[in-house]
């Protein structure tokens, strides 16, 4: 991975993608005021150092699937490899080691209940060096999925606006997907701007119907886009996870105010011992502290409270790409 520094037509444009992921290099030039071709370019050059891409996610809440938080402990020397292999998985976003290197973190999306029983009482239980595992449930999500991170603002209200696609216009039915929605969806979660032609090849649907499917799905809730950003370009050197127990009176304000910080890039109420989670995205170390003594530590009804560093990152929200 190339380590490159953006500058502020950088981060511009990364905001502009943001708010619109498939919107065309030259809706996007005309609102930062600059070239088709100098948009363009730098877009490659953030793709192609590893910095940034755009993913097309599935809204799980939205199509009625069960996301749980898992966590295992693992022997120091497999440590890697399982993370490795649950990042093969296309059930599962945002797998970090934490720590010491001997925790994993990570999020899991199951469409049944056999795809949640496969995986949480088969194949995790019976993986030789995993010490423990624990899983949460996702009952409410705060911040993440269609809500996006705030700390990659770099646009005026004026030309967000300019940027923000129309609303959606949906009629109603539920969406249930096929064969060809998966087939359609997982060539988005690599490249949420992949082109209609190359979608039409990889479903075998005509381009009007990829068209016409991506209309329905966006408008339905069930497809949105985002970004896959290395925090570290932007400046945030220290990533981390947040469990906190909340009272159970104050939980829903918690989790909005948590939603409320640019640090929180994902926040949820879960089922378990702690029953609010974080994902914390920081300058630095004491940028973290002042965060969790300042803020964190000021909010009501917080009681036991939890944090582990990110180690590293093995998997964000879009698949893994092929080396």
């Amino acid at each position: 991975m190339e380590s490159i520094t953006l500058d502020d037509l950088d981060r511009c444009l990364v905001h502009a993608l943001q708010v619109d992921g498939r919107a065309p290099f030259g809706r996007i030039a005309a609102v930062l005021g600059v070239s088709d071709q100098t948009v363009a370019r730098r877009y490659r050059r953030m793709r192609s150092a590893g910095v940034l891409r755009v993913i097309g996610a599935v809204d799980g809440m939205r199509m009625g699937y069960t996301s749980w938080a898992i966590r295992l402990q693992c022997a120091p020397d497999a440590t890697g490899a399982i993370a490795a292999a649950l990042a093969r998985r296309p059930d599962t976003f945002w797998v970090h080691l934490l720590s010491g290197g001997t925790e994993i973190a990570c999020g899991t999306r199951s469409r049944t209940g056999e795809e949640r029983d496969a995986l949480l009482l088969q194949h995790l239980p019976r993986t030789g060096r995993v010490v423990s595992v624990s899983a949460h449930s996702l009952l409410h999500l705060f911040m993440g999925g269609p809500a996006s991170w705030p700390g990659v603002t770099a646009l005026s209200a004026g030309q967000i606006e300019r940027l923000r696609p129309g609303p959606p216009v949906h009629d109603g039915e539920p969406v249930v997907l096929d064969d060809g929605d998966q087939a359609l969806l997982d060539a988005l979660s690599v490249d949420g701007r992949t082109g209609h032609a190359e979608l039409a090849a990889v479903t075998g649907w005509s381009e009007s119907t990829v068209r016409r499917r991506m209309d329905r799905l966006e408008a339905s809730g069930a497809l949105y886009y985002d970004i896959d950003i290395l925090p570290e370009s932007l400046g945030f050197k220290v990533e981390a996870r947040l469990w906190m127990s909340v009272r159970a009176a104050d939980l829903a304000a918690t989790g909005a105010a948590l939603a409320r910080h640019e640090e929180v890039s994902f926040a949820a109420a879960t089922t378990g011992a702690t029953n609010l989670m974080a994902a914390l995205v920081c300058r630095d170390d004491q940028d973290l502290y002042r965060y969790l003594t300042e803020r964190v530590g000021t909010l009501e009804g917080v009681g036991h409270l939890e944090t582990a560093p990110v180690i590293r990152t093995i998997k964000r929200a879009g698949a893994v790409l092929k080396p």
